[in-house]
């Protein structure tokens, strides 16, 4: 175990890519906790985030060689890490078949932990202002992250009718938010 209670940024990435085990303790003691929020925040789900935080960390260690360290700091290259397996996990067959008995007025208490973080913004206040039909796709869409496809199987509606629902609301929020 290494005596360096502290690394800069440089220092860890020189140490993670020489697989130095001591700075994977340091990065996983150091930004676990920030990505585990950044995952659960679109998960939903403790157990699930802490799945995908390991599995985040495994891929990590596997593509450490890849970072670039003039394109963006270390974090931000591991937070779209943890993001994108966070997404993936939520459109995996396994995670929509779990949540498929869930409608969305049961998932009430997922959609107000995102609401409270676009009230800030006012974006709350203009999707509140769309038609019920468009509020709930845009909801799906870009607040549980659904595809098009996923939210036609979900509603029962044909693709076409989600695109066009979607496409009209967002241009009706670009009015709300001028």
């Amino acid at each position: 175990m290494s005596l360096k209670q502290t690394y800069t940024e440089a220092e860890l990435v020189v140490l993670l890519k020489k697989r130095n085990n001591s700075s994977y303790d340091y990065l996983y003691d150091h930004y676990s906790g920030a990505l585990y929020s950044i995952i659960l925040q679109i998960v939903q789900d403790e157990n699930i985030a802490a799945d995908v935080l390991q599995e985040v960390f495994v891929n990590i260690w596997k593509k450490i060689d890849s970072y670039d360290e003039t394109k963006g700091r270390l974090f931000t290259w591991m937070l779209n890490i943890a993001r994108n397996a966070a997404i993936d996990m939520i459109r995996s067959k396994t995670y929509r078949n779990s949540n498929r008995s869930v409608s969305l007025d049961g998932n009430a208490d997922n959609l107000q932990s995102t609401q409270l973080q676009v009230d800030g913004i006012g974006l709350r206040r203009a999707v509140d202002k769309l038609k019920p039909e468009q509020r709930s796709l845009i909801e799906l869409a870009y607040f549980l992250g659904y595809t098009h496809e996923e939210i036609a199987e979900i509603e029962a509606i044909p693709l076409g009718t989600v695109k066009t629902r979607i496409r009209a609301a967002l241009q009706q929020l670009r009015t709300f938010l001028k």
